[in-house]
């Protein structure tokens, strides 16, 4: 029998696993051991601390003053937001007793244990200048190996001789610090209070330079953490409706800090236990991190720019793949069609009113009693047909799968279940006997190791078969954190300290186990304890590579459960949001986080998923929505239409969503182009002003790349939009209206059919005329957008291979304007198409031009002495050789 190989617990403990012999913990604990605590004064020395850097010894809910007293440590109430009242004594630590690897490593012990069981009492730290930028701190048992996070890190092959950091350790006790060696600014500073790292409680608090502090996910929250609350974060993948302060689908313990003279730098935490992470405003701030398991490893970048911190994590974990440019377009979904009938109304009335569209979804409800790779062959019964009539369009289809597995088929009519038992692929119980059987929309299921070596053939092979019947061009992998409509298992979980460990952090559902898989369940890779925020991100990368060897083209795949790194295979969406006008402003702070994350292709549900959306919000969310990297609305079955040719709305409403759609399908070169850089697309304004400090906390609105602002109406009834335009040059898309003042907040005009759209100074932005499908707008002409800089310049590029291909051929076209001279140049011609440029816009253009010559030819132009703007259309200019145009 396969036995699974176990990481990141004492051996004693997985013995006890195999015999079923569970104790309470990984070994004697308590004070029951023998151990002495001292029960301290607190007005004593050694509680006495010179400021507010604590190290939490009761994270738990419920702390009193006895309770503290008796674990041994310090009681001391607080005025700082979260800084914990029970706290170690600061003298009690770890401390160095050995220097070895030319002072890169030391050897630390620790002389008294702490309350919490299994005290690892000898550690290991090891310092790595990885690259100039780039720093890796990691705290582990040399002794004993500990579970760390099985991924590919892009990790540099040794040191860095020159670095933009220095670092100091300290001995007694131990700390790190990391300066940046222009400023002396310390980066990270872990010698402010005791660090804790026993079996199943790691602790440890780091000091940073700044409040204005960006990431850790994914939670619904503003964009910048709000330091004044004192918040934390829980990271623990879990089916839930978004809500605030609690723990979602996806782990990110990624954070990035700007500090007030603008220079950035990011931590990076690599652990996939469960953790909590806690903002402390004291001075400097404190982020503290707990973890449940593994080791403490950490990387520090150092930017300088918030860009560059971002190019230094996605370096680290790998840039996202150039994803297929029909997945670009505008989605379709919802759960509750009625049958092929009704999918087909929905697509009619789409192309009946020259709606915009690329892709039709199915949710669960076109399979059989919603079990993987099958298709209900009576209400669904046309949808080969279907398929063929989509594709026979232009248009793709996309189809949901969960991870859950039905076991209640009889023999030999349920092949994925069958073929998942014959392979031994599913997650097992403790003892490894049995797959853990869960229950999920198929009733009772199993659920597929994604890390084991013979799962992703076993998945394509019933992927191979469902794609002969159905030929889907894309996968929606859903419910994988994994969800369990059972705590555990059918059957429950034992009383253990995996299911039950000393410290919780605060989860919704308040335990580890609730709505997923038993925490001792065994897969190849390890103990679900271990690995249950990497699941989704195992079933993400192998149904890409699945999808990617069945099609031949690139995968998409849309995951909900992510983890670092996911963004190499998936793009994600935020869940089951509600509509309303909150969840369409939280929608801002998630795609800027997940662009942040290293997944750019992000989205939310537009219009809502749960719930009634009248006709404003949904047009105010497909305006918003065509600005999101990743475009589509879904529905709740039991909710009405909310498609943007939904019967129940007026033509107004229908022409303002065709408007909508046609923007974003207008600007899909500009979006693939930026898409091209492997860098985030969606930004915050404070990334591309770090220094500007009215623009730390803005976050309703949002930039494409460098060169477009956009400024949605985010709340019921409003005709105007209060805007910041930072110090720069800025001008009305549509119009090249130049905005007369900047570094301000300005109230602007709003209507109901308008998303207020801005062209920075300095930017060339290229655009195509839109069509109903993105197969049939990139056969149109393209257009150009040229924002005048200050100084009277402006550069950009456009991108363009076939949309599809693998490691496809490409062209790469610049655009520079100087002056009155706006030239293009052709950096690579490897794809061969044909490349039309129909139309230039050019603002900021004065005097009025007398003549306009394209490549020497004089042409027609349109001039507006109002907007300063000029217009050059009817063009039929080949882009695939350079041009000139001057005025």
């Amino acid at each position: 029998m396969w036995r699974p190989q176990r990481l990141g617990v004492h051996e004693a403990v997985i013995a006890a696993l195999v015999l079923q012999a569970w104790v309470h913990g990984f070994g004697v604990h308590g004070n029951g051991t023998g151990r002495v605590f001292v029960k301290r004064d607190q007005d004593s020395s050694q509680c006495h601390l010179k400021g507010e850097h604590r190290s939490d010894c009761y994270p738990e809910t419920g702390v009193t003053e006895a309770a503290c007293l008796s674990r041994g440590c310090c009681w001391q109430t607080s005025n700082v937001k979260g800084a914990p009242y029970c706290f170690y004594p600061p003298g009690e630590d770890y401390s160095v007793q050995k220097v070895i690897n030319n002072g890169r490593s030391v050897l630390l012990t620790r002389s008294q244990h702490t309350h919490w069981p299994n005290d690892v009492m000898d550690l290991q730290a090891d310092v790595v200048e990885e690259t100039s930028s780039r720093l890796r701190f990691k705290i582990y048992d040399p002794n004993n190996k500990r579970y760390e996070v099985p991924l590919p890190l892009n990790k540099a092959s040794g040191s860095s001789q020159q670095t933009d950091y220095s670092f100091t350790i300290d001995h007694n006790p131990f700390g790190l610090t990391v300066t940046r060696k222009s400023t002396n600014s310390v980066l990270f500073d872990a010698s402010l209070a005791p660090l804790i790292f026993s079996d199943q409680m790691l602790q440890i608090s780091v000091g940073v330079p700044t409040t204005n502090l960006y990431g850790i996910g994914e939670n619904r929250k503003p964009f910048r953490i709000q330091l004044e609350k004192g918040p934390g974060y829980s990271l623990w993948a879990h089916d839930i409706i978004p809500e605030i302060n609690t723990n979602m689908y996806g782990s990110h313990p990624f954070v990035v800090g700007i500090e007030p003279n603008g220079d950035a730098f990011g931590i990076f935490l690599i652990n996939s236990n469960a953790l909590r992470i806690d903002v402390i405003p004291t001075s400097p701030v404190t982020i503290r991190y707990r973890a449940l398991g593994g080791i403490l490893d950490f990387y520090v970048f150092t930017g300088p720019t918030p860009d560059d911190v971002i190019d230094q994590y996605w370096t680290l974990i790998g840039q996202p793949p150039l994803p297929p440019y029909w997945s670009l377009g505008y989605h379709l979904s919802r759960w509750g069609y009625g049958g092929t009938s009704g999918m087909n109304a929905t697509i009619q009335r789409m192309r009946n009113k020259q709606m915009p569209f690329d892709t039709i979804w199915n949710d669960i409800d076109y399979m059989v009693n919603e079990m993987d790779w099958t298709y209900d062959h009576t209400v669904y019964g046309q949808l080969p047909d279907l398929v063929k009539d989509i594709h026979s369009h232009g248009e793709k289809y996309v189809m949901i799968l969960d991870p859950g597995i039905s076991n209640t088929q009889p023999k030999g009519q349920y092949a994925p279940y069958d073929d998942g038992i014959t392979d031994d692929i599913f997650v097992k119980t403790a003892d490894g006997s049995a797959p853990i059987v869960g229950e999920v929309w198929p009733g009772k299921t199993v659920f597929p190791d994604f890390t084991h070596p013979k799962a992703e053939a076993w998945w394509q092979k019933h992927a191979q078969i469902m794609h002969a019947q159905l030929p889907f061009d894309g996968i929606w992998i859903d419910m994988n954190e994994p969800s369990n409509f059972k705590d555990g298992s059918v059957t429950g979980c034992g009383n253990n300290s995996l299911e039950n460990p000393p410290y919780t952090p605060p989860l919704n559902g308040s335990s580890v186990i609730q709505k997923t898989l038993c925490m001792s369940s065994t897969s190849y890779g390890g103990l679900h304890y271990n690995l249950h925020n990497l699941y989704g991100h195992f079933e993400g990368k192998a149904t890409y590579n699945v999808l990617k060897n069945i099609i031949g083209k690139r995968p998409f795949v849309l995951s909900r459960s992510t983890f670092a790194g996911s963004g190499n295979y998936v793009a994600h969406w935020e869940g089951d949001n509600f509509a309303d006008w909150s969840d369409l402003y939280y929608s801002i702070p998630e795609v800027l986080s997940f662009n942040m994350f290293g997944i750019p292709f992000t989205g939310v549900d537009i219009c809502g998923f749960r719930g009634d959306s009248d006709e404003e919000l949904c047009t105010r969310w497909l305006q918003l929505g065509a600005f999101y990297p990743f475009m589509r609305s879904h529905n709740q079955n039991v909710a009405p239409d909310k498609d943007p040719a939904a019967m129940r709305f007026s033509s107004a409403a229908h022409d303002r969503n065709r408007e909508a759609l046609r923007l974003r399908y207008r600007l899909l070169p500009f979006l693939y182009s930026l898409m091209s850089r492997r860098r985030a697309v969606a930004r915050p304004l404070i990334f591309q002003y770090p220094t500007d400090s009215a623009a730390y906390s803005i976050d309703r609105q949002f930039l494409w790349g460098d060169s477009l602002l956009i400024s949605p109406v985010l709340d019921r009834g409003n005709r105007t939009v209060n805007a910041y335009f930072p110090k720069d040059t800025w001008y009305d898309f549509f119009t090249g209206a130049e905005v007369s003042k900047t570094g301000q907040w300005s109230v602007i005009s709003a209507p109901l059919d308008k998303i207020n759209v801005h062209l920075r100074g300095g930017s060339v932005v290229p655009t195509q005329v839109p069509d109903v499908t993105t197969e049939k707008s990139r056969h149109n002409d393209f257009g150009l957008v040229v924002a005048s800089s200050g100084s009277r310049t402006a550069q950009g590029f456009l991108y363009w291979d076939d949309g599809e291909t693998l490691d496809a051929p490409f062209n790469n076209i610049q655009f520079n304007l100087d002056g009155e001279r706006l030239t293009s140049t052709v950096k690579s011609s490897n794809y061969a198409t044909t490349m039309t440029l129909g139309s230039i816009n050019v603002y900021g253009v004065a005097p009025a031009p007398s003549t306009v010559r394209v490549n020497g030819m004089g042409v027609a132009h349109f001039y507006d002495h109002h907007t300063k703007a000029l217009s050059v259309t009817r063009l039929k200019v080949d882009l695939l050789k350079p041009f000139v145009m001057t005025w």
